[in-house]
């Protein structure tokens, strides 16, 4: 008995070993860097640059929203360069759920795709129900109006007030899109992204055109006079942060999650031509076209108006509307469903590529992991998936879900972080206790998991060898102490996440915070000093360790500041999900 339950245990620890050299695919490699790029572009520069601009200039940052972005991009290009290490070193499908099975073990694995899951079943939801909200929006309401009149669902907190019968239209559209081949998705992906940034283009153009850079020094005279609000302190205190450096900070935060989508490129590893280098670069350009697309919008649009006059939900209408362009609007809104498409094509496309991953390994039902013979494409795991998001675009609001996209998202970067930072460290040839068993392991076979990534008798443990190595390759004690080290980073990392949102300013909070600090200051230093894995790769994370452990902290701060209810729904769903193995 003892034996069984040692084996069952390693099998939750236990890692894929994968063979990077072969090029075989049961999928068709057709993509190339462009549509990667494409792809990344179009899955991460949504409908939100459209509106969410708007927002953050008008309530936290003012014109300093430029900053507000520069930060979040250099947060995001953080995890992309994580994530552009890991699409060099193993270039298969899975993402994320891939990288984790690798390096940290099966367990981590599953809650990884798991939520990878999630988040992408909610992003099509709710980016289908936006898109079906905007069209209706031009043509005048008529199919909220038919719905609200016919179709009501009495049931508030629980489904939405109508069911949305457009947006599940449109999921199953692209869903047999996607299922009739890759090539055709990658194509009508490509058309919509070309629209979008040259609509985003003419909207930088006009900003430059019409713009006056007066708006980016407004006193608050100014702002009193042309709103006639008495409270000073909700409009901010006018100039280029009207909001101080904390408005800035707040809003990059917000802007954070306008870079969310990037990782979709990291699930066509299998697909692509030559995936070692057309992921990273694919991963990097894509935050770097985005970065620059966002600065240039949220540029134009306040230097076009003042931004305590922006409008919150539909600022760039309302801003040419302001300089007397009343007819770009049209543009506009070509360009916001354009977003929206790709926007939900990025959400859909990765989907069934995580659920084919997991069911290949048994992870979930294998029925899922069958392959079109003709498309090459996941067949069964594409109409599965699109079904559910159907039913759920079509029953629920998805507005309290849609913070577990968050979770989700940013539990796969804080992993992939952490998983860098302990696969570069490691000895090349994996043990054969990490091996994925494709057979039930036998009583006898329990003293051969003695694990080497275990410190071996020649390896010896000083403070000497702790922090000056005599090896220069990593050896199973190098190794070993990395683990440990990013063990105990993981944990800090969680506690200084709880206490920097809710400890507030209080002395003891900030005193706490810089011990946490300081001690995972040290505990990095000592990673530094382990020999790293001389492996030739397309691409690597430089200055390692620093990036992931500074990519972690910022992922785990972020996760943080959700609310309870996001983080009891994530328990419901993590229950429901050791139910479905």
């Amino acid at each position: 008995t003892s034996c069984k339950g040692l084996i069952s245990i390693f099998q939750l620890l236990r890692v894929k070993v994968v063979d990077c050299n072969a090029d075989e695919s049961r999928l068709s490699r057709c993509l190339n860097t462009f549509d990667l790029v494409a792809l990344g572009v179009g899955s991460t520069l949504g409908a939100g640059v459209y509106v969410l601009a708007g927002a953050v200039a008008r309530n936290s940052a003012g014109p300093a929203i430029v900053l507000s972005f520069l930060i979040a991009a250099l947060a995001s290009v953080l995890a992309g360069l994580c994530y552009a290490e890991f699409g060099a070193r193993v270039p298969k499908t899975g993402s994320a759920y891939l990288y984790s099975y690798v390096t940290v073990g099966e367990l981590w694995a599953f809650i990884t795709g798991w939520n990878l899951i999630l988040s992408y079943v909610i992003g099509t939801s709710s980016v289908a129900r936006a898109w079906s909200a905007t069209f209706d929006e031009l043509i005048g309401r008529h199919i909220e109006d038919f719905c609200r009149r016919y179709m009501t669902m009495n049931a508030p907190g629980v489904l939405a007030q109508y069911p949305d019968i457009f947006a599940v239209f449109i999921i199953l559209t692209l869903t047999g899109l996607l299922a009739f081949g890759v090539k055709e998705s990658a194509l009508v992906n490509k058309v919509f992204t070309c629209i979008n940034v040259l609509v985003l283009l003419f909207v930088v153009i006009s900003g430059l055109v019409k713009g006056n850079l007066k708006n980016w020094s407004v006193n608050p005279e100014e702002i009193l006079n042309g709103t006639g609000n008495s409270k000073e302190e909700s409009l901010g205190q006018g100039g280029f942060m009207p909001f101080g450096w904390t408005g800035v900070l707040s809003g990059a935060a917000t802007c954070f999650y306008a870079f969310v989508g990037f990782d979709c490129i990291a699930t066509t590893g299998e697909e692509v031509k030559n995936p070692q280098r057309a992921i990273p670069i694919g991963i990097v350009a894509s935050l770097l076209i985005c970065f620059v697309a966002y600065f240039g919008v949220s540029a134009a649009l306040t230097v076009m108006m003042p931004y305590y006059m922006l409008d919150k939900n539909s600022p760039l209408p309302v801003a040419f509307k302001y300089v007397g362009w009343e007819g770009a609007t049209y543009a506009v809104a070509i360009g916001s469903l354009c977003a929206l498409s790709t926007s939900l094509l990025g959400s859909m496309f990765p989907m069934p590529r995580v659920i084919w991953a997991m069911a290949e390994d048994g992870l979930l039902f294998k029925c899922l992991a069958k392959i079109s013979p003709r498309t090459k494409t996941p067949l069964t795991a594409t109409v599965t998936s699109g079904v559910v998001a159907a039913v759920m675009a079509f029953l629920f609001d998805l507005k309290d879900l849609v913070d577990l996209m968050s979770i989700g998202t940013l539990l796969a970067y804080t992993l992939v972080a952490a998983c860098v930072l302990v696969l570069r460290y490691q000895p090349e040839q994996p043990s054969a206790a990490y091996e994925m068993a494709n057979t039930q392991d036998e009583p006898e076979m329990a003293e051969s998991y003695n694990i080497d990534i275990l410190p071996q008798p020649e390896d010896r443990f000083t403070i000497k060898n702790l922090f000056f190595p005599s090896n220069t390759e990593p050896s199973p004690l190098s190794g070993f102490t990395v683990n440990i080290c990013t063990s105990v980073l993981g944990i800090l990392v969680c506690i200084f996440g709880v206490v920097a949102v809710h400890g507030g300013l209080a002395a003891w909070s900030v005193a706490f915070l810089v011990i946490v600090m300081a001690i995972g200051l040290f505990l990095t230093l000592i990673v530094c000093r382990q020999p790293q894995s001389k492996a030739k790769l397309a691409f690597k994370v430089p200055l390692l360790p620093f990036i992931p452990v500074i990519s972690m902290f910022v992922n785990v701060y972020l996760m943080m500041q959700l609310d309870k209810g996001t983080w009891l729904r994530f328990a419901i769903w993590m229950v429901l999900g050791t139910f479905s193995q």
